[in-house]
């Protein structure tokens, strides 16, 4: 069976989940609620974000715990999706897509950030991504 693609693996149908914390982890409390996002629930964020604007990781996981009225969200998962979001762009600007029609995740991620260098791209790329968008 031939490995998915990241565009395959974000489109993978997933269901947000609301989980009452029985130890404290991820920042959360006991008794609290941890938001676990979904794939596209990131890649729809990420769309949001407006052109010349930046976010963090963590930004955006207390926006998301906030809309969906929880204490935070799981910080391990929302990380393996922002990384999934970058593939799929990534694959998509290989394929020819334009750089205005996919994810920007450069919005997002910085070229120093421990992501980037697992990505495959030149981190300075995103460097590029984000001061064309700056000016």
């Amino acid at each position: 069976m031939a490995k998915k693609t990241a565009r395959e693996k974000l489109a993978t149908e997933k269901k947000l989940k609301k989980v009452v914390m029985d130890k404290a982890w991820g920042g959360i409390r006991v008794g609290e609620t941890m938001l676990v996002v979904t794939p596209l629930m990131v890649d729809a964020y990420i769309r949001d974000i407006p052109h010349g604007a930046t976010q963090t990781i963590p930004d955006m996981r207390d926006a998301l715990a906030a809309q969906q009225g929880c204490a935070g969200t799981c910080p391990m998962s929302t990380s393996i999706f922002v990384r999934m979001v970058a593939e799929a762009a990534l694959e998509d600007l290989a394929e020819g897509k334009p750089v205005s029609e996919v994810s920007p995740f450069w919005r997002m991620i910085t070229s120093q950030d421990k992501m980037a260098k697992k990505l495959n791209v030149d981190p300075a790329w995103i460097d590029k991504q984000r001061a064309l968008e700056a000016s």
